[in-house]
């Protein structure tokens, strides 16, 4: 598998990441990847901090991390198709058609993008660009770790990828398995 570089396999979205120790682990998915990742300010930390680099061990320094001051910036400068994950609403994950490029978006550990973001993405996007994971229904489940929803998706959408002749992956080594 080789870097990100021009056309990397999926665009992972961080909105306004609170905890360094997730946007530490997540870096370290996408650079296992072939994800790049997006960091969208405001954050709950320094991109210096400690604890990020700690999360993304020796990975750190091979993942390609862009950060960007709003979502407007970030979706003026990131092309592709664009979903939207979120914590109870919207489709299963194994619904979608995942294609190489396309945005994942993330919303903050506390509480995700909020109803005015995603309103906003369903009027731009259409509701159906909004995935959850399916979580059973029992008191006290709320929600999974960021990090861990943003691999659970990844790898659903490289699975895609490494399954569908048509997807415009072009060799094994874009795809991690192949």
């Amino acid at each position: 598998m080789q870097a990100p570089g021009p056309h990397p396999n999926f665009e992972i979205v961080l909105l306004n990441p609170e905890i360094p120790n997730n946007t530490g682990n997540i870096g370290r998915t996408a650079a296992a990847t072939g994800c790049r990742l997006h960091v969208v300010h405001p954050i709950g930390f320094d991109m210096g901090e400690k604890a990020l680099r700690r999360a993304g061990l020796d990975y750190w320094a091979h993942v390609d991390c862009v950060e960007h001051d709003s979502w407007t910036d970030c979706e003026q400068a990131v092309g592709g198709g664009s979903w939207l994950l979120t914590a109870r609403r919207g489709r299963p994950i194994w619904d979608a058609t995942f294609r190489p490029g396309d945005r994942l978006i993330f919303g903050r550990e506390s509480e995700g993008v909020g109803p005015d973001f995603t309103r906003h993405f369903e009027a731009t996007h259409g509701a159906d660009r909004v995935l959850t994971l399916p979580m059973i229904d029992a008191p006290g489940i709320r929600s999974l770790n960021l990090a861990t929803a943003v691999a659970v998706v990844v790898y659903e959408g490289l699975r895609q990828l490494r399954a569908r002749p048509d997807s415009g992956v072009e060799g094994s080594e874009s795809v991690p398995g192949g």
